[in-house]
């Protein structure tokens, strides 16, 4: 049995998610990447305090960045703690940072982080990829969440 399984740090664990990117944004693609983090970085992702409120991932010098992702300064961190809204750097393969970038430059569409997680003992994010949803598309999606939770309703009380 490998040394992982031994410890129990095998699985996931959900450190922030962006669920307002849900109702913004409709995705067409998911992706999963790691993320470089100094130590307090993590012992702060740890207490469960992040924020992807406005985060989104940039491009640049075929490198895949994370912008705007708020991780606080860790509370029993010294002068050497980390600034919270830092540019961090998203570990995925040079084919996919390649392939987000074309779909971010010429298709229009944002790469948006949905949520922050540790798996077997590493911080993940994955990555939403779509386009921005209009008013109307919002209003739709309230209306049919409201009809079906309307039909719920109905069949609950004809079932009784």
């Amino acid at each position: 049995m490998s040394k992982k399984k031994q410890d129990g740090a095998v699985g996931k664990k959900l450190i922030a998610d962006n669920r307002r990117a849900l109702h913004n944004y409709a995705f067409s693609d998911k992706l999963e990447a790691g993320m470089v983090l100094t130590g307090t970085e993590v012992k702060s992702c740890r207490e469960g305090r992040v924020m992807l409120n406005d985060a989104y991932v940039m491009i640049r010098n075929n490198e895949a960045f994370l912008l705007n992702a708020h991780i606080p300064e860790y509370s029993a961190g010294n002068i050497f703690n980390h600034e919270p809204t830092r540019m961090r750097k998203l570990l995925m393969h040079a084919h996919e940072i390649e392939r987000l970038d074309v779909r971010i430059r010429e298709k229009g569409e944002n790469a948006i982080p949905l949520s922050m997680y540790f798996k077997d003992g590493r911080v993940k994010i994955e990555i939403g990829v779509g386009k921005s949803k209009t008013d109307i598309d919002r209003r739709r999606d309230i209306k049919d969440r409201d009809n079906k939770r309307e039909l719920q309703r109905i069949m609950r009380r004809a079932g009784r």
